[in-house]
């Protein structure tokens, strides 16, 4: 597989306190890869990164063999998306916080297509309520709306289902997974939850005091990891 990301001794710091500390991390074309972790472990930061947001203080990251820096071209970055845990909507109503992704681009849309996609994530009883009336969960659903109707490449999601009861997580689950199957859309997942990862993802890695511990298929993560701390956390040994 050909690699999307390829991050070498990326690190990270805020205020003189390091963050976020990668030797090496690979990211292949069309995988879901979950990152797993306590609070605090530099997940979020990490998404950040690779959504372009922010940039390494040193080391190297690079996208589709572009090096991330602050004159990448506005065509690159749309690639990548981001659906985060508490997204920021628009003052409007679901539909067309659904469309305002495409609407910044300039492209073309059905209104049917918004109806299917709004379907799919079961809010197209909600497309013309004020998102301000919208439960956490529901406001996460409108923002995933959004990033399945400008199909990116990579699709970065942070804690999806975390406001989610289990029947809407578990619709979630299957969208992320259709989406995956559907377009080759390269999925990485940040999530607290080691059975959805389990779930979800074709590749698994800890995240530890900004470093990633280990990274491997997802049934050799879980069955027979290679660091201990690694299986003390997939076993719930691990207390931080």
């Amino acid at each position: 597989m050909r690699p999307v990301y390829t991050l070498n001794q990326v690190k990270k710091s805020y205020a003189s306190r390091c963050v976020l500390d990668i030797a090496h991390l690979e990211v292949n074309h069309g995988e879901i890869l979950a990152v797993v972790g306590p609070s605090g472990a530099g997940k979020s930061t990490l998404l950040r990164l690779l959504n372009f947001l922010e940039y390494p203080d040193s080391g190297s990251l690079v996208y589709q063999q572009h090096p991330a820096a602050p004159s990448l071209p506005i065509q690159i970055r749309r690639q990548v998306t981001t659906v985060f845990q508490h997204p920021a909507l628009v003052d409007d109503n679901v539909q067309n916080n659904a469309a305002y992704g495409l609407k910044l681009r300039g492209l073309h849309y059905r209104d049917d297509e918004i109806a299917n996609v709004l379907l799919r994530l079961g809010l197209n009883k909600l497309r013309k309520m004020p998102v301000q009336t919208l439960s956490a969960g529901e406001r996460q659903r409108v923002a995933l709306a959004r990033a399945m109707l400008i199909h990116p490449d990579v699709l970065l999601l942070d804690e999806p289902t975390a406001n989610l009861d289990p029947y809407n997580a578990s619709l979630i689950e299957t969208v992320i997974k259709e989406i995956n199957l559907e377009n080759k859309t390269t999925l990485i997942l940040v999530t607290h939850n080691i059975f959805q990862a389990r779930r979800l993802a074709s590749r698994a890695g800890l995240m530890l005091n900004g470093q990633m511990l280990e990274i491997s298929p997802v049934e050799q993560f879980f069955e027979s990891p290679n660091d201990p701390r690694t299986r003390s956390f997939v076993n719930g040994e691990m207390i931080y």
